[in-house]
């Protein structure tokens, strides 16, 4: 059971008010046990889900005390009831809280004087028995009896929806979404809450649904079920639309059963008629990616059509000074790139590795501070250097001296909403926006980011096409690019140090699938080390030996694969045997099955905002605790995070990562192992994308035939999309 604490709300520190979450103070009157014993009597924080909280009452909350690693012991609340006053002073107090209006304190004890402990009940349910009281108009009672109606019906309403099975957070925020309408929305279609709430999915309310006895082929779960299955759909394979026999296929599976032709053809034209489904020639969209890939074709035509600077003698000039600065000289390539961004109101930038994507972006932004005649303030005003993940975003800003952001903290990301403050209603003002690992970026996050700047908001794009596509739908640098329609400078040609790089030669081989061994082993930067299948971890864990005193920045082993006895797991436990073994002077906690200890290195597996951590950070343990309380602290590269158990599961060990985690990234040292029980996994655009995170140094350890299978696969899931046929053809 849990445990409680009782007393009075007294203040609100913080409130979401679209989910009704709350941080507060709470006076404990009463305890349930000694573990809550120093706060009797005394303030203690509380945070949970409340549809409303006042100072008048007296509450029961229930639930357990927990560590924040922040702000100390706070009482995290899992549910909660308010106590009725039930001393006639208690009573007179409730009804002359301001509660009801025109009831002072005169009314309010000659009520009581009469009804005594009954008052409540009797307000309740026989109001008109109160007209006997003297001087108790017809208009004082149905104030009494619909506020307090109306003051319990919300509660009832909470224990009605936990009742069906949801839980209190849940409750609170379907509570909070519909307020009286509440049992009204659920009677209508009770798959509503999907589309409205996003932190409730739709195998929970399809569980509820029919313990609550819908038909299993009733019209409303139907068109539910065909929604979540395009959501599926883009979320495994990047799809931007669908066809009518794959979604006939995956419909028995969701519903348990198979239904007539006529129910599946009348589902999806409800789903039409409501504007949650476009179909076009066949193609079947969600409504929103519908009009996300039509919003960024328009724009970017616009963009492209629209009237540009024309050059001049000065622009030539200054471009010539910043060579003479920099000690640099531009190919043609780049200086056609770093003319066009800004005599341009769209360009895109594409190219593979040791091309000078990076270094030219230093070119734009001086050349666009100059010709403006900007102070380096006031360029930072007027324009955003933005990039998908934290680690691309730090590379941006180590590459320009400006500085730069995620996408996300750019549109002001809201967790608890999963909307951007920063959209189509208040748009930033910045006049010059350049995105680099656009190859990372879906089809909705770059709707959002265009409808959150204005319609001539001058966008540089950057990327590399051959890299890996987003992890979300769509793949909209290929779509740009591929499109012959929009102005694109390739940068082809390498820089000095890269045409004497083997690794930039090995990812161009792989482009190419032009692999030979003759490649490796010649130079230190590039080493194939052949070995069987069951030998693979060892001789990476040898290799780790070597650079054991290398900085965790600088080295990096990338996989494909979690498990399995070459999977990421396995390659953290062994090196994690060497680089940071047990020892009597660091402390250690095992979660699950994985044992952290001081000074493991660690990724980041989500974005938090607040801490000045993202998705893809990697850190340093710096402090374990394991009594009283068990915490662990992370060094971001000087972002200080604390963790306590509730959100262990924001981070893991980091001595291997996945290569998708690695995009954005660049290490000196990077091994990568690659057998043919990765087969799965072995493709081209995965491989080549592994190989050029490696600036310095680059180990395979494995099978070199595995390698030329991956090289020779093209044939990885081609995402369905349309933003390139709308470019050619114009939307449909």
């Amino acid at each position: 059971m849990s445990k409680f604490i009782k007393g009075q709300y007294t203040k609100t520190i913080f409130i979401n008010q679209s989910s009704g979450y709350h941080i507060g103070l709470f006076k404990v009157s009463e305890v349930s046990d000694e573990a809550l014993a120093d706060y009797e009597g005394k303030t203690i924080t509380f945070t949970g889900y409340f549809h409303e909280l006042n100072d008048i009452d007296t509450y029961m909350f229930y639930g357990k005390l927990v560590e924040h690693e922040k702000y100390g012991e706070q009482f995290q609340v899992e549910s909660y009831e308010r106590c009725k006053p039930v001393e006639k002073d208690s009573i007179v107090s409730f009804l002359t809280s301001g509660l009801f209006k025109g009831i002072g304190e005169t009314k309010a004890k000659r009520i009581v004087d009469v009804l005594g402990k009954e008052t409540l009940k009797i307000i309740l349910e026989t109001p008109d028995n109160l007209l006997l009281i003297p001087k108790i108009t017809k208009k004082d009672v149905d104030t009494l009896h619909n506020k307090l109606k109306e003051y319990e019906s919300s509660y009832e309403t909470i224990v009605y929806l936990q009742d069906l099975g949801f839980n209190t957070k849940d409750s609170m925020l379907i509570y909070n979404k519909y307020q009286k309408r509440t049992k009204e929305v659920l009677d209508e279609d009770i798959y509503q809450l999907v589309e409205d709430i996003i932190e409730i999915n739709f195998k929970k309310v399809d569980s509820i649904a029919i313990r609550s006895g819908i038909e299993r082929d009733s019209l409303i779960r139907v068109k539910a079920s065909l929604i979540y299955i395009m959501q599926e759909i883009s979320n495994t394979y990047g799809h931007c639309y669908y066809y009518d026999e794959e979604l006939e296929k995956y419909l028995p599976r969701v519903l348990g059963l198979n239904i007539e032709e006529e129910i599946y053809i009348k589902a999806l034209k409800d789903l039409v008629t409501n504007n949650k489904v476009v179909i076009k020639e066949e193609k079947i969209y969600l409504s929103d990616m519908y009009n996300s890939e039509a919003f960024i074709t328009r724009r970017f035509r616009l963009l492209a059509t629209s009237e540009e600077k024309k050059s001049n003698k000065k622009l030539d000039e200054l471009i010539t000074e910043l060579e003479d600065f920099y000690q640099i000289k531009y190919n043609h390539e780049q200086l056609l790139a770093i003319k066009q961004s800004y005599l341009k109101n769209l360009l895109i930038i594409t190219g593979g590795p040791g091309t000078g994507k990076t270094t030219i972006m230093k070119a734009i932004c001086e050349v666009y501070r100059r010709m403006n005649k900007y102070s380096y303030e006031k360029l930072q005003e007027k324009i955003a250097l933005l990039a998908p993940t934290g680690r691309a975003a730090k590379r941006m800003t180590e590459a320009t001296y400006l500085r730069a952001s995620t996408i996300h903290r750019f549109l002001k990301w809201q967790k608890e909403s999963n909307k951007f403050q920063v959209n189509e209603y208040n748009k930033s003002k910045v006049e010059f926006i350049i995105i680099d690992e656009s190859s990372m970026i879906d089809t909705y996050l770059m709707a959002a980011l265009l409808k959150g700047i204005s319609a001539n908001c001058k966008i540089v794009i950057v990327g590399d096409d051959h890299q890996l596509p987003s992890v979300g739908p769509g793949q909209v640098l290929h779509d740009l690019i591929d499109s012959n329609k929009l102005p694109v400078i390739k940068l082809t040609e390498l820089y000095r140090q890269g045409k004497d790089s083997n690794i930039i030669n090995l990812a161009y081989d792989i482009r190419n699938n032009t692999i030979t061994e003759d490649i490796f082993n010649k130079s230190e930067d590039l080493t194939f080390i052949k070995c069987l299948n069951n030998e693979v971890v060892n001789t990476i864990s040898e290799l780790a030996t070597t650079y054991k005193d290398l900085s965790y920045k600088d080295f990096q082993v990338l996989a494909p694969i979690y498990k399995g006895i070459n999977g990421i797991d396995e390659i953290n436990k062994r090196i994690q045997e060497i680089d940071n073994k047990k020892s009597s002077t660091k402390q250690e906690l095992k979660v699950g099955e994985v044992i952290f200890r001081e000074n493991d290195k660690v990724i980041q597996l989500t974005n938090m905002p607040d801490d000045n951590v993202y998705n893809g950070d990697i850190g340093l343990i710096d402090i374990i605790k394991t009594n009283p309380k068990k915490e662990i602290t992370i060094n971001f590269d000087g972002s200080i995070v604390k963790y306590t158990p509730s959100n262990f599961n924001n981070f893991r060990l980091a001595y291997s990562i996945s290569i998708h985690k690695s995009q954005g990234s660049e290490f000196d040292v990077v091994i990568i192992p690659i057998v043919k029980t990765y087969y799965k996994m072995l493709y081209k655009k995965l491989i080549y994308t592994a190989v050029t995170r490696a600036k310095k140094k680059l180990y395979l350890v494995g099978d070199f035939e595995a390698l030329k299978m991956a090289a020779a696969n093209d044939e990885e899931v081609k995402r369905r999309t349309t933003i390139k046929d709308y470019l050619i053809n114009g939307i449909k």
